[in-house]
């Protein structure tokens, strides 16, 4: 029998400056690349399925794209699928970000809130629900699901999937996953239910 899975989706490079920390500022994404990736979506999506997204804009109009070529595909924004709030250090190059705020954020990663904003344990915990949602509609209709969401979103998915997560170990700096799918590309994760191992393969 096939495992349902979801398709996680990141949103196309946005039009911000190389390092720059952006989390959920709302910023366009480049509208070329964005085309691009809908157009090989579209192409291998399944049918009539859901596209939960992110409501950020670089999310947003990914999945406008899709769905004009793909009329039988659903849209459905869904405010747990942003990426992290980084408070004050929104809109500022990585390089120039404070080195005693970012290493007290590492020491702490899963309850520092960066910059002020939303500390990593607050972000888990919105993830997990929309994940919960997710394999909860596996169960009930067996079809895939899909996210267009960000980076962020990918690595709190491998995160609860993994052995770690399963153990009830803090998330830390030193394990936290460094991967996620490249700006206008995707990963498949299976969706089993809460107890058993998850895994993903990046498929481009």
């Amino acid at each position: 029998m096939t495992m349902s899975r979801l398709w996680l989706v990141r949103h196309a490079p946005v039009l911000a400056p190389p390092g720059t920390c952006y989390g959920q500022l709302d910023l366009a994404a480049d509208s070329h690349a964005t085309a691009q990736c809908a157009e090989e979506l579209a192409s291998v999506l399944p049918h009539a399925l859901v596209l939960h997204h992110s409501p950020l804009q670089r999310c947003e109009l990914l999945a406008l794209a899709i769905q004009a070529l793909r009329p039988d595909l659903a849209l459905k924004p869904d405010p747990r699928l942003r990426e992290m709030d980084f408070g004050r250090w929104e809109g500022i190059p990585w390089a120039n970000l404070p080195r005693d705020e970012i290493d007290a954020w590492a020491e702490q990663l899963a309850d520092v809130a960066p910059g002020g904003g939303e500390p990593l344990a607050a972000m888990l915990a919105r993830v997990a629900a929309a994940l919960g949602d997710a394999r909860a509609s596996v169960q009930a209709s067996g079809t895939d699901v899909v996210w267009i969401a960000h980076a962020g979103v990918a690595r709190c998915v491998q995160w609860l999937l993994g052995d770690r997560a399963r153990a009830s170990l803090a998330p830390c700096a030193a394990h936290w996953p460094r991967e996620a799918p490249a700006p206008g590309a995707w990963a498949h994760y299976a969706l089993r239910d809460a107890s058993s191992p998850g895994g993903a393969a990046a498929v481009r």
